[in-house]
């Protein structure tokens, strides 16, 4: 068999696999071949390859060469020792490539993870601002809303407001304005059945189902009369027992604006009722709803 051409570049022979130039299996499974086996493939290939087989192909005699050098190589124990040993480093070699390249590749991943992670990190301070001017901006539209419905119903003929006399626009009372919230899966309450449950309280002026933004909640916004009324609204539980209402002042209520009475009533609520907004509107909600759950239990333990 030949070797290098004497520039250090190696030959065909040097860098082909025995094995499988007689068309034999490579690596560990053809260190196990016998000689036998060995030869009868290269008696089957010497058949099939000879250049007389081939007169047509200019390649047919470098390739008859490389299968006689190859048969030589194998049929040697020595030359063969070295060979499998050679492929058996070759496999090795591309083994450790291979778990460099999958360690650099996991590397790179872990990288590109960690800057979309601190990418999309945000801050506790900045998400809660952010939520809270979501609210201001919700509760403003809300209201411009109604100010722009009483402001069509009083400029209808006849118009129940028109014909009260009342301000409509701008100057709508934010204090006697309710927003009201149920749960769907117990039950839905119709824009008929509050005004008839929240009538008890006193003038019911207008009532309006906000557009469902959750599948399990409700809500509604209730304009009273009156703020005695609304404030009254507040501090009853309305609504069915397995499914009651929770009630909310749309805007934050000031102290004064009712009896001493109302206001001790009101402070005795919770320190939520005069924070109703942002952050301190959820506060009050979980503090309500816990107050009107306690109230069924109580009624279940009557019954």
């Amino acid at each position: 068999m030949a070797g290098g051409d004497g520039r250090g570049r190696s030959s065909p022979e040097d860098d082909a696999d025995h094995y499988a130039v007689l068309g034999l299996p490579s690596g560990e499974e053809g260190s196990k071949l016998s000689l036998k086996e060995i030869e009868k493939a290269y008696r089957n290939q010497s058949r099939i390859r000879h250049p007389d087989k081939r007169p047509d192909d200019p390649n047919a005699t470098a390739d008859f060469q490389l299968l006689t050098s190859s048969f030589e190589v194998l049929r040697d124990e020595i030359s063969r020792c070295c060979f499998d040993a050679k492929l058996r480093a070759r496999r090795e070699r591309v083994l450790r490539d291979s778990l460099q390249d999958a360690k650099r590749r996991k590397m790179a991943t872990d990288l590109e993870e960690r800057e979309r992670s601190a990418a999309a990190a945000v801050d506790p301070a900045e998400e809660a601002r952010r939520k809270e001017k979501m609210k201001a901006d919700e509760l403003k539209r809300e209201i411009a809303e109604f100010k722009a419905r009483r402001a069509k119903k009083a400029s209808e003929p006849n118009g129940k407001e028109k014909a009260a006399g009342e301000k409509v626009g701008p100057s709508l009372d934010k204090g006697r304005m309710l927003k009201v919230t149920w749960e769907t899966s117990a039950g839905d309450y119709s824009a008929a059945k509050l005004r008839g449950i929240f009538m008890r309280f006193g003038i019911v002026e207008d009532v309006v189902i906000r557009s469902k933004s959750s599948k399990k909640k409700a809500s509604a916004i209730i304009v009273m009369a009156s703020k005695d009324a609304a404030v009254t609204a507040i501090q009853s539980m309305s609504g069915d027992t397995t499914n009651p209402l929770l009630v909310l002042p749309l805007e934050p209520m000031a102290p004064s604006f009712s009896s001493t009475s109302s206001t001790n009533q009101n402070e005795s609520m919770g320190p939520e009722f005069n924070n109703v907004v942002g952050a301190g509107f959820e506060n009050y909600e979980a503090f309500v709803m816990k107050k009107l759950q306690e109230a069924i239990e109580k009624k279940k333990s009557i019954r």
